[in-house]
């Protein structure tokens, strides 16, 4: 049998937070628990957002890929990374050893092979320009293992899988549907090119889109959700189950739905801000895919694995009924034969990056170096005799008194025109007072000040009250009368930054009650 695994685990330090691993990331067995929980014979993960140690001198920003990720025992990785953009995206295959690839091979195009080997076979692709075709290849988002599998009659073949990561088109940006649609249509031209070259082909990784209605938790909602140009396109791709007379065949078909056509809520995506996994209210975005007579004929299992935590998403599987032959020599592409890792003395051209320097002008450099000395000498000279004069010309500046700050500025008065008003004196001159008569004042000034001080410290006392009295409370939600909580907007737009309340519970389906109200209510701005 032929496990295999696909993982979007946003971030390969994620799930080993999560996934019955105590280890930090760094210890050298915290990722072979996890794959060794996943219990399969190759894991592809998707969204990996690390970077080679090359990459990430052009961004130090970049999670570089370490040794314990890179290398595990047991297993031989291959890794794809993004070049346009240091810790993004990126898709790993890791294999057991048992499972090791004829080939490898990075991107879809071809335009990164290294002749040494690659797969090969991409079709004809005269509709994409060589810019074009590095520029899809370029985010890491497609690694290609090549292996060679033995049936149950003893017949040797070829299955070749794609770990793929599709783009995801923002609403915001059009020019992101379009990367995307063209991303779709490489993929499809490089995998029915191998199909048609006689290797079985395996497409499974996150594809980004939810095919039927049955695969999204509120399709109805969706305006024109058939007409989605990324459903369109896997309606294109896929033949449904049953459907052998229908008006287009498509050359694959979805693993899950060919074993489980009628299984309700099956999701692999949910959103972590609004909880939605709590009620399992998501989309299924991660495909196994394969060729028609590879499912029909080989695929004995297509699973779900929503228990495992880690990431948004959850693992998808199927197993085979084949055996894995595997190669006597891991292909170039191995995450062990990069320089870092190899064992290899590194040059110090690989840490120099080339700076751009101003432009020197001409005069300065037909000058002769003599010349340049001379004419910096008297700079020099001048710029030490006007510190001289300005420290010798001129009276020295006394330190000012602080009540000449307190004082009105005579200034102020000659330029504006403006006539201060004038302070009255404390008090006239008087003479001096009895004892008798300056306890009598005494005990009517004292009169006089208690009801003042009463209030002045009536409002100091509600002043500090008001201060540590600590936020408002939570407004109650309208559907369950509970405290809300309170979130910001993040899209850009005229309400962008602003706070408002909404029901803390996790979002579900509205006929469930458990699941969170519609309540809604802008904070005051404080």
């Amino acid at each position: 049998m032929l496990r295999v695994v696909s993982w979007n685990i946003n971030g390969i330090r994620s799930p080993l937070q999560g996934l019955a691993c105590q280890e930090p990331s760094s210890c050298p067995t915290a990722l072979r628990r996890v794959l060794d929980e996943l219990d399969a014979d190759i894991v592809c993960l998707q969204e990996t957002k690390v970077t080679s140690e090359h990459s990430r001198i052009q961004d130090l920003y970049g999670d570089v890929l370490t040794e314990p990720l890179a290398i595990v025992e047991g297993y031989n990785s291959y890794f794809s990374f993004s070049r346009s953009r240091s810790g993004y995206s990126g898709v790993a295959t890791f294999c057991k050893d048992s499972a090791t690839p004829v080939a490898a091979e990075e991107g879809l195009s071809g335009v990164f092979a290294t002749l040494n080997g690659d797969i090969g076979c991409y079709g004809n692709m005269d509709e994409f320009t060589q810019e074009e075709l590095r520029v899809l290849d370029s985010e890491g988002r497609a690694l290609l293992t090549q292996h060679k599998i033995r049936t149950l009659e003893g017949k040797e073949k070829t299955l070749t899988l794609i770990n793929v990561y599709c783009p995801h088109a923002d609403p915001g940006k059009p020019e992101r549907l379009t990367f995307k649609m063209r991303f779709y249509r490489l993929l499809q031209m490089r995998a029915e090119a191998l199909l048609a070259a006689g290797s079985h082909v395996i497409i499974l990784g996150d594809l980004n889109t939810a095919h039927r209605p049955i695969d999204h938790c509120d399709a109805s909602s969706l305006e024109c959700f058939e007409e989605d140009p990324g459903r369109k396109w896997m309606d294109g791709l896929l033949s449904n189950p049953g459907d052998e007379a229908g008006p287009h065949i498509g050359l694959f078909m979805d693993s899950y739905r060919y074993l489980h056509p009628k299984q309700q809520r099956a999701f692999t995506c949910w959103s972590v801000v609004s909880g939605a996994r709590h009620l399992n209210y998501g989309s299924r975005l991660d495909y196994v895919l394969g060729d028609r007579a590879l499912v029909i004929d080989t695929f004995q299992a297509s699973f779900l694995l929503p228990e495992v935590m880690g990431s948004d998403h959850c693992p998808v599987g199927a197993v085979l009924n084949v055996s894995c032959v595997p190669a006597k020599q891991c292909p170039a592409l191995c995450t062990r034969f990069l320089p870092e890792f190899a064992g290899t003395q590194l040059k110090i051209l690989r840490f120099l990056v080339p700076l751009e320097q101003e432009p020197v002008r001409e005069q300065q450099v037909l000058q002769p170096s003599h010349q340049i000395q001379a004419q910096r000498q008297p700079r020099k000279a001048f710029m030490h005799s006007t510190r001289l004069r300005k420290s010798q010309g001129g009276p020295k500046r006394k330190q000012k008194n602080l009540m000449s700050y307190f004082q009105p500025s005579s200034s102020l008065s000659q330029t504006s025109g403006v006539e201060l008003p004038t302070l009255p004196l404390v008090g006239p001159l008087t003479t001096p007072k009895t004892a008798e008569e300056v306890a009598t004042a005494t005990m009517l000034e004292e009169k006089n000040k208690v009801p003042e001080s009463k209030d002045e410290k009536g409002e100091r006392t509600a002043f500090w009250k008001s201060m540590l009295s600590g936020p408002s409370p939570m407004p109650l939600c309208g559907g369950h009368r509970e405290p809300c909580v309170m979130r910001t907007v993040k899209k850009t737009g005229p309400n962008f930054g602003r706070q408002f309340y909404m029901c803390a519970r996790p979002r579900g389906p509205p006929s469930d009650p458990s699941s969170r109200c519609n309540f809604f209510l802008w904070s005051r701005p404080s």
